[in-house]
């Protein structure tokens, strides 16, 4: 089974693979976008103080919810959280999930770009549009230094969102690609690319 990664806006993406379904910072309904009720097994709060970026009252069921610092294995699934600090000084935490094989880390909302943590990732999802967060230059330096298969951009001004974040393309033209927007993206670990590859993921704009 390939893991499928879909983007439903802001900071939030969903992982889906044989081992399980991981649901990250989850927003709530005053964000613009529309989730609907999601299902997962286990949510990560990257930024657990800030309602803006994390809501588990929209996933049904009984999650198992990560807002922390550690390490975490769930049902096959591995999670690491590692601390770090946002312009504000609040934490945001930084998520590895390892699932199906494939190592996605999820980089929060941090200023700094000390994150020798995330070195061995496959796939980063790393904020591109500011705001008080990484901003399209520092974006770019992040992601040539970690080195992962796959980068797939968020936290940017598209559709709805509310917040005053940088469009896409200046994350796009500080990187030199013209990616084609695509609805997900599906792969197994023998997919990932052997060079650097940015990914846009369309926001999924209702459940």
């Amino acid at each position: 089974m390939a893991l499928e990664i879909v983007f439903l806006g802001r900071t939030c993406f969903r992982l889906k693979g044989r081992d399980g379904t991981v649901l990250m910072d989850p927003l709530p309904p005053d964000s613009g976008f529309a989730l609907g009720k999601q299902e997962a097994g286990i949510v990560t709060l990257s930024c657990a103080d800030d309602p803006r970026y994390g809501d588990p009252s929209v996933v049904s069921g009984e999650p198992k919810v990560l807002d922390a610092p550690g390490e975490y294995e769930i049902g096959g699934v591995l999670v690491t959280g590692t601390a770090m600090r946002r312009a504000d000084g609040r934490r945001t935490v930084s998520f590895v999930v390892e699932i199906d094989g494939i190592r996605v880390g999820h980089l929060g909302l941090p200023t700094g770009t000390n994150l020798a943590e995330l070195k061995d990732v496959d796939i980063l999802l790393l904020p591109v549009g500011g705001d008080g967060s990484l901003s399209a230059v520092a974006a770019a330096d992040v992601m040539t230094r970690i080195e992962p298969k796959i980068a797939i951009p968020m936290h940017y001004k598209v559709g709805p969102e509310t917040l005053e974040l940088e469009p896409l393309e200046k994350f796009l033209k500080e990187t030199g690609t013209k990616p084609d927007a695509q609805p997900k993206l599906q792969l197994t670990r023998s997919q990932l690319p052997a060079d650097l590859t940015v990914v846009v993921l369309e926001p999924r704009l209702t459940g």
